[in-house]
């Protein structure tokens, strides 16, 4: 196929798939009701909190670094 010819086609077929895409996440959009994205942001804040209080780890010597199982 021609260059000339190939490029106008994929800029189409590109443009299309583009769209479909668009439209499939739109149409596939979570609905979340009022109370589960309040359980979402609880949670994530609770992370961060927890994030925040563990100690930070470095500089430690590796022998006093807590044994797992």
């Amino acid at each position: 196929m021609h260059p000339d010819t190939h490029l106008p086609l994929h800029h189409l077929r590109s443009a299309d798939l583009q769209r479909r895409a668009s439209e499939f996440r739109l149409c596939r959009q979570p609905r979340r009701s009022p109370r589960e994205a309040l359980r979402v942001r609880l949670g994530w804040a609770l992370v961060e909190l927890g994030l925040h209080v563990l100690p930070n780890r470095r500089g430690l010597p590796a022998s006093s670094t807590p044994r797992t199982a």
